[in-house]
């Protein structure tokens, strides 16, 4: 195992302070990829979200990447996009990110990285700007809100449609599961027709609708998509978690193609999600075990070469995590990773921080034995930790390179009000 840690700590390119201007230096060499995933080993780690906005600022500033596309509810992460793209914010908008885990995306990194990104896009053609997407599909009240908002400014007939059509989820929509439940006793699903039918609709008048605002069009029609797989989720998550594991991927993968799409051939998109859905799956107890894949397995399968997937790593420090699902976030100790892990190995090189490149060189054939790796998302349980928060992977065949942060600090979650003067305009504000 020495050998080993000492082949680590050859291969690895230490990094300076993240706040080093050099810092993302060394993140170049993915600059002419057409997607890049940076990972997370837990959702709330101050350091992988200050690392993300180092390298991705390089990667836009320097690469030419537009598309920022976060695992984050679609709806809430368009209310940013407006703000950064220095587009109208809609009538009686809703402040982004107000659901639990609320401090995933309303936390002081996001914060300093989105008023970054409003900045850079001053005064760019809208072509040029770059914009902030979220890929998943959780929010399926604000989902369904935005496609009626859409419909009766563009075509109040449709609306009156869309209304009736969603009328159907509606009482379910603040608490969808409910909706899940239901349809598993009865034994059908009542509402899929209908959001499906609302789905083809807004794509059959598309070159209608998009003659007039192309990104409010993209904007409606990911809603709609998302109100249609948000249905099939909360029916099939009462039938096998990696169904419904899968449904939302496919979902988030689909997106992110989409997006791609939209913005043209030339198009780059760098990705910030969890490992558990950037890390190829295949090559994980998700895929081996749990017949479960990911968008960084769908994403490799389509693009090759052209898709470059970095994960975090950390081996002890503090995090923003709850207990339950829906409980307080607590700031909680970070136990010393396992023995044998990755996480470990990593460790005991003793360097603070450090750039794995796994992609080529004796240190890919070193690491091809499985071991295990910790995953740490919105819910942190250290007494069950082994079992709750590890599984095995195998880490050059999951990721091309691996970031690695020995010491790390819980994210700081925002007040909820914005700056004096920004009431109207900044989304995280009242």
């Amino acid at each position: 195992m020495s050998d080993l840690v000492g082949q680590i700590r050859a291969a690895a390119e230490p990094l300076p302070q993240i706040g080093d201007p050099a810092f993302a230096d060394a993140f170049d060499r993915f600059g002419d990829a057409r997607v890049v995933l940076l990972g997370e080993a837990s959702h709330g780690t101050c350091e992988f979200y200050r690392a993300r906005a180092a390298i991705t600022r390089r990667l836009i500033e320097r690469h030419g990447f537009t598309i920022v596309a976060v695992e984050a509810d679609w709806p809430d992460a368009a209310s940013i996009d407006r703000f950064v793209r220095h587009r109208p914010r809609r009538e009686a908008e809703e402040a982004a990110f107000r659901r639990f885990p609320t401090w995933m995306w309303r936390n002081c990194e996001v914060d300093d990285f989105v008023r970054w990104l409003r900045g850079h896009n001053e005064g760019r053609d809208a072509a040029a700007m770059t914009g902030f997407y979220g890929l998943d599909l959780y929010n399926l009240s604000g989902s369904i809100r935005a496609v009626i908002d859409y419909l009766d400014d563009v075509d109040p007939d449709a609306a009156l449609v869309a209304r009736e059509r969603y009328g159907c989820l509606l009482p379910w929509s603040r608490d969808p599961a409910r909706y899940g439940r239901l349809a598993i006793s009865e034994g059908y699903a009542r509402c899929q027709a209908p959001v499906l039918a609302m789905l083809r609709e807004l794509h059959a008048k598309r070159l209608r609708y998009a003659a007039e605002d192309g990104d409010e069009w993209l904007d409606a029609a990911a809603n709609a998509r998302l109100v249609k797989n948000a249905e099939a989720y909360y029916r099939v998550m009462y039938e096998g978690a990696a169904e419904s594991w899968n449904l939302r991927d496919t979902h988030m993968f689909e997106t992110l193609c989409q997006l791609l799409d939209a913005r043209g051939p030339d198009a780059k998109a760098v990705v910030w999600a969890h490992n558990s859905h950037i890390g190829n799956a295949a090559f994980t107890e998700m895929g081996r075990e749990r017949d479960e894949l990911n968008i960084g397995q769908l994403v490799k399968e389509r693009f090759g070469d052209a898709a470059r997937l970095i994960g975090f790593g950390t081996h002890s420090g503090t995090v923003a995590a709850a207990t339950d699902w829906d409980g307080p976030m607590e700031v909680k100790r970070v136990r010393p990773s396992l023995e044998g892990s990755h996480e470990r190995l990593s460790h005991d090189t003793g360097l603070d921080r450090f750039l794995l490149d796994l992609r080529e060189g004796s240190i890919r054939d070193a690491l091809l034995e499985p071991r295990l790796e910790r995953f740490i998302g919105v819910i942190y349980r250290p007494d069950t930790e082994r079992w709750s928060h590890y599984a095995e992977a195998i880490l050059p065949f999951q990721f091309d390179a691996w970031a690695w942060f020995d010491e790390t600090a819980a994210v700081t979650p925002l007040a909820g009000a914005a700056e004096s003067g920004e009431d109207d305009l900044w989304p995280f504000g009242l």
